[in-house]
């Protein structure tokens, strides 16, 4: 019985990390200045502004920049971090029902902890290189916008 159970959560196991790693793949876009508005984007609209923001980003490039943002990186720290306290915190829980227990605890818990792990890492917060940033919004400046940020 201990077995089957062991197998049914392997499969479950397995599933969880498919469905980490689609998630950590789809996740990959990088942040881009947010402009406020103003009388200049007002004048030139979002379609031209989003053509300046792609103009001063591929500046910064070659300029050597890069953005430094790597969203599977942060997802893949994650998924390992959520891994292993998901399976320490299941393993734990699974110490009352004994042995067979503590094996499906820590499976069930790395397979959530990973999955918990990854969305967190894929979709928290990010910024660009801070020599990036800087350039990207020097030159938005120069073209008459104002940056509010990060998004």
């Amino acid at each position: 019985m201990v077995r089957e159970s062991v197998c049914v959560m392997s499969r479950v196991f397995y599933r969880l990390v498919a469905i980490s790693l689609l998630i950590s793949v789809v996740a990959c876009a990088a942040p881009t200045p947010a402009l406020r508005s103003n009388k200049h984007l007002q004048l030139t609209g979002k379609v031209a502004a989003q053509q300046d923001i792609e103009a001063c980003e591929a500046k910064a490039e070659r300029a050597g920049l890069r953005s430094g943002v790597n969203r599977t990186g942060s997802a893949a720290k994650g998924g390992v971090l959520g891994a292993i306290i998901g399976a320490g915190s299941g393993a734990s829980a699974g110490l009352i029902g004994g042995g067979g227990g503590v094996v499906i605890g820590a499976v069930v818990g790395g397979g959530l902890g990973l999955i918990m792990g990854v969305a967190g890492g894929a979709y928290g917060p990010t910024e660009p290189d801070p020599a990036y940033a800087d350039a990207v919004v020097r030159c938005l400046i120069e073209k008459g916008y104002e940056v509010s940020g990060w998004e």
